[in-house]
């Protein structure tokens, strides 16, 4: 009898503190897949890391051998304002491009990708005017960028999304909630095949050094706004119209960010990962929450009552799908 009642009060707790053990299980799960990810890529990278520190330390003391005259000093010196100058956009080799990096059309490109926090870091300011610059530009540029991407993904969604689902909802019958799963893989299926597979075919082909696997890469590191800038096209010696080129990409870029955006949301609006979200959401309290309204009404039955009537407006319009209108109406609407 001990042990039913030790049980349950233990499977008691465990509900009463819900939220918290899913939020644990949450926090553990990410750290061991940091963990997971840092063994990974050790264990790949390390041996190749390895292998090419070699084989610069023996090219560095073929070259002192051959050139006797310079000692080691000075071409580590040379070396070291040689890669200095690299990181900043500026390369030393005679086939490098003989383009500017701060022409109009690479400075777009720049901006577009400080505001939509990709930053490739291929180019970077190099006076303190620019970094200064850079610094309020993007203070402003970023939110500005943010508040533009969330109205226009909020339209999109809405000609893209909800109004196709709610079509096949009501002039079909299916069920909303299956018509939102099928929709969400359609459109992230054509999401990949538009802004991944097609793009990475066209840069494996504009680009010389780049085959599709790199250009794939490029893609998804570009359009996940991660930006490592290993790979970043129009770079090229002799790119044939590369402002065009450039012009672009930055276009390419700010659509499959808008598309990401878009598909994203849409997945986000499904009920099933609406519910699997709320695990790890700290529930509100309900008597805190009726005493707040009661204080900030004045315990006025009539101000109450429009709270009450625009917190189910507002709930209505946090539902995934959902119209005021009538099915007749809307019926009638669609088929016009």
């Amino acid at each position: 009898m001990l042990q039913s009642l030790a049980g349950s009060s233990c499977v008691r707790l465990v509900e009463q503190h819900r939220s918290a053990w899913c939020f644990a299980l949450l926090v553990l799960g990410y750290l061991l897949y940091l963990v997971f990810g840092a063994v990974v890529f050790s264990s790949v990278e390390l041996p190749y890391e390895d292998l090419l520190r070699q084989e610069l330390g023996k090219l560095k003391q073929r070259f002192l051998e051959e050139h006797a005259c310079l000692s080691e000093q000075q071409l580590e010196q040379f070396l070291m304002r040689v890669l200095e100058a690299s990181n900043y956009g500026v390369s030393v080799l005679s086939n490098a491009s003989g383009n500017w990096n701060w022409d109009f059309t690479s400075s777009l490109f720049f901006a577009s990708t400080v505001l939509s926090t990709t930053g490739y870091g291929h180019t970077v300011p190099l006076s303190d005017g620019g970094k200064a610059f850079c610094i309020i530009y993007s203070v402003i540029g970023i939110p500005f960028t943010l508040l533009f991407l969330t109205a226009v993904v909020q339209r999109i969604i809405v000609y893209v999304t909800r109004r196709p689902v709610l079509y096949f909802h009501i002039r079909w019958g299916f069920s909303k909630q299956v018509v939102a799963i099928i929709h969400a893989m359609v459109l992230g299926f054509i999401t990949v095949s538009c802004f991944f597979l097609i793009p990475a075919a066209v840069f494996s082909v504009l680009e010389d050094d780049w085959n599709f696997l790199e250009s794939f890469y490029f893609c998804f590191i570009s359009l996940s706004t991660i930006g490592l800038g290993d790979y970043v096209p129009g770079e090229g010696y002799n790119q044939k119209f590369r402002e065009l080129y450039k012009i672009g990409i930055t276009c390419y870029l700010l659509m499959g960010l808008i598309a990401m955006l878009v598909v994203l949301e849409t997945f986000c609006e499904l009920h099933e990962l609406k519910k699997f979200r709320k695990l790890f959401y700290v529930k509100k309290d309900k008597e805190e929450d009726q005493v707040h309204i009661m204080e900030h009404d004045q315990l006025s039955f009539s101000s109450i009552s429009d709270q009450a009537a625009s917190m189910k407006d507002d709930q209505k319009a946090n539902e995934p799908f959902v119209n005021s209108q009538s099915p007749t109406s809307n019926d009638s609407s669609l088929n016009n």
